[in-house]
């Protein structure tokens, strides 16, 4: 998820029982043909980061697999990921979601990526670019050697808008030999144990995770209890530390603006003027003036795996 994906999240995301976390997207052309090189930001991980695929999006076949193989050499990606499922119109031409129009690409794309590293390369798809030919391109990208397989259930057209169609997922998972990731509306670990029942091989959970990464630890610890609003906010604050940590204060405060408040999403009685606190955050002390007292252990306190 582009701005939310990053390495603080993926961090308390891993420690709270992710199987593999997925990096922001990251353009092919701009790590091949720019100036970008191996502190590339939103390619690094953090030290000591596993199981962390690093996902890239173009339309070149050349420029992509170059791109892979300095993605693993630089980033020290566990697997690599082609996004097709983007449908932000200012990648448009770019690679993404419009690689459903031209599917016969994508598999050209995903040959030349498998070629050019000694990892898994899997892609993640919508269902079509306006119509559902989810199918059709699975089963092209299975033939082109893909290793697996995530697909969102919407059009690109639909975006975001309406629910994801899980029974054409579980079309996909049906249709090809290889894993396939379910993705789309998965905001709880109820969800979550209710799609895995399509058959497919895991569930991918994006927008559910902001703000609440112990859904992962619900999915995995059975007699699982829910944080108290101390351990929310203690877990807040560390997210806020690790992002100041990573981008430096003033960036990464001003990241966490919106994440903050999901975090106290259920927590009793959350005070307006918190919340209308936490968006204008600048400074980590301020941070840790509103957040810390709430932790009830004390700042540094937080939720594991």
């Amino acid at each position: 998820m582009a701005g939310y994906s990053d390495a603080p999240m993926r961090q308390l995301s891993a420690e709270a029982g992710a199987l593999w976390t997925v990096s922001e997207m990251i353009s092919s052309r701009g790590l091949v043909l720019g100036n970008e090189d191996e502190d590339l930001i939103i390619g690094k991980p953090y030290p000591g980061e596993q199981h962390r695929v690093v996902q890239l999006f173009g339309a070149d076949p050349d420029i992509l697999a170059e791109a892979s193989r300095r993605a693993a050499e630089w980033f020290d990606a566990a697997a690599i990921d082609l996004n097709m499922g983007c449908p932000v119109p200012k990648i448009r031409g770019k690679g993404g979601a419009c690689l459903l129009q031209t599917p016969e690409v994508a598999y050209e794309l995903i040959s030349a990526m498998r070629a050019a590293v000694p990892l898994d390369v899997s892609a993640k798809i919508r269902l079509g670019f306006d119509t559902n030919r989810a199918v059709e391109v699975a089963q092209g990208l299975e033939a082109a050697g893909v290793s697996l397989i995530t697909v969102h259930g919407r059009t690109s057209a639909q975006r975001y808008t309406g629910e994801a169609d899980w029974e054409a997922i579980a079309e996909v998972a049906a249709s090809v030999r290889v894993p396939v990731v379910g993705s789309g509306d998965v905001l709880s670990a109820q969800q979550a144990r209710e799609r895995l029942r399509a058959g497919v091989a895991a569930v991918m959970i994006g927008r559910g995770a902001v703000g609440q990464p112990w859904i992962f630890t619900e999915l995995s610890q059975p007699g699982f209890t829910p944080p108290s609003t101390a351990q929310r906010a203690a877990t807040a604050l560390r997210h806020t530390r690790l992002n100041a940590q990573w981008y430096g204060e003033w960036r990464g405060l001003k990241q966490m603006r919106k994440v903050l408040p999901r975090y106290l999403d259920g927590a009793a009685s959350p005070e307006s003027e918190l919340r209308d606190a936490l968006v204008r955050l600048e400074t980590l002390p301020q941070a840790e003036a509103l957040l810390a007292p709430l932790a009830g252990e004390g700042p540094g306190a937080g939720v594991h795996a």
